[in-house]
This record gives structure tokens, C-alpha cells and sequence, in this order.
């Protein structure tokens, strides 16, 4: 039978090592990537079967990736494994087209697992988990919906990497748009919400699961 491509995306090698080491009796890994957009790039190139990714990543986060991964490579299956328990991230990542949600905790003895359900077309989460968002979701399982929240896209990926230091000309340049149009988002941003400085915006990104922090 032949093996399900995997792609990973993690900002720290020693997760990736370990999952790369976990995946690799039953799996091809076909690409490692450190954050969002390379992810976008690489699963496009790669077509992989199966992407697993961390909803904290730099310059663009994992539920966002996810929801463009679901228009881009839709034949792909994605799984988050990540530290974050809370069922706020959960269902966002849900919402943005997962089939899988593993805690990094539990990767090494579900992780294989999580990968077969998902292939079959089934729906994985953690059970050290499950019980809370079953309680929260009776429709279970989730379809890919839309994103909780009430910024746009633009306007989440400038919260990112506004909250992620980065200058006004840096984030101009990662998003190939001017530097007037970036001050623009984020100015709308802050009045939409009530925001009245970066640091006020750098915990609501952080709080909300934008950062990649």
C-alpha cells in the first residue's frame, strides 16, 4: 500500500524531529516548513496527503493557513497538533477545514492513529479533549464554515505580524501591499475594536489565536 504524503509545519525542530520520527514507520514526510506562508508555498508545490501543522506559527498562523489550505489543496487532509487545549482554538481550527486536532502531549501515541482516521475520511480529536467540544458542538462533526471573529483576512494577517514586531515597511513588503494600506488595516482595526495602542493589539491578537506568538 502506498504511504501517505506528509507535510509538517512546527517553529521549533525538536517538535518536528519527533513528529518526523513518530510518522516515519508508516509515512513519507515530504517537506518540513518553520511558518505559515512557506506552509501555503510548500503544500502547493508538494501537494502532500496529509498536512499537520501548529496553530502557533510566525508571519502567518496555523488557522488562518488552514482555511486557505482548504481552498488551495482541498484534497489534502490537515491535522493540528498543538499545545493549545482550549476549546476556542479547537473549534476555530475546525471551522477552518482540520479533520484532526491532537495535543502535542498525546502526538506520540495518537498521532499515527489520528493520520489513518482522517485518511478514511473520519473526524480525530484528542479524547482528552473531545468531551469538552462535544458538549459545545452538538452537530458534531464540524464542517469548515467560517472563521469566528469579525476581522477579515487582511486584516487578521496585519494584527499577525503587527503583533509579531514587525514594522509597517516589513509587513508592506511580506504582504506585497503599501505601507499606506497596511497602516490603513491596522488603524481600522483598532477603531473597529476599540483599541487604542499596539500593545492593546498584541494581547487581543494573542488572546484571540492571530499571534503566531
Amino acid at each position: 500500500m502506498k504511504r501517505p504524503r506528509v507535510l509538517l509545519a512546527d517553529d521549533h525542530t525538536l517538535v518536528m524531529d519527533g513528529l518526523r520520527r513518530i510518522l516515519e514507520p508508516e509515512c513519507e514526510v515530504v517537506g518540513a516548513v518553520e511558518d505559515g506562508r512557506s506552509l501555503l508555498a510548500a503544500a502547493e508545490e508538494l501537494k502532500p496527503d496529509i498536512i499537520l501543522l501548529d496553530i502557533s506559527m510566525p508571519l502567518l498562523n496555523g488557522v488562518d493557513a488552514a482555511r486557505r489550505l482548504h481552498d488551495t489543496v482541498p484534497s489534502a487532509k490537515v491535522i493540528f497538533v498543538t499545545m493549545h487545549a482550549d476549546a476556542t482554538y479547537v473549534t476555530g481550527a475546525f471551522r477552518a477545514g482540520a479533520s484532526g486536532y491532537v495535543l502535542k502531549r498525546c502526538a506520540s501515541m495518537e498521532l499515527l492513529n489520528a493520520v489513518h482516521e482522517v485518511l478514511k475520511g473520519r473526524t480525530y480529536v484528542t479524547p482528552l479533549i473531545r468531551k469538552d467540544i462535544l458538549g459545545q458542538l452538538p452537530g458534531w462533526p464540524l464542517g469548515s464554515g467560517e472563521t469566528s471573529g469579525e476581522l477579515t483576512d487582511r486584516q487578521r494577517e496585519v494584527v499577525q505580524l503587527v503583533a509579531e514586531g514587525h514594522p509597517v515597511k516589513e509587513i508592506a513588503a511580506i504582504l506585497n501591499i503599501s505601507q499606506k494600506t497596511v497602516a490603513f488595516h491596522k488603524s481600522n482595526v483598532m477603531r473597529r475594536l476599540g483599541i487604542r495602542s499596539t500593545a492593546e493589539l498584541t494581547k487581543y491578537a494573542l488572546e484571540h489565536g492571530i499571534s503566531g506568538s
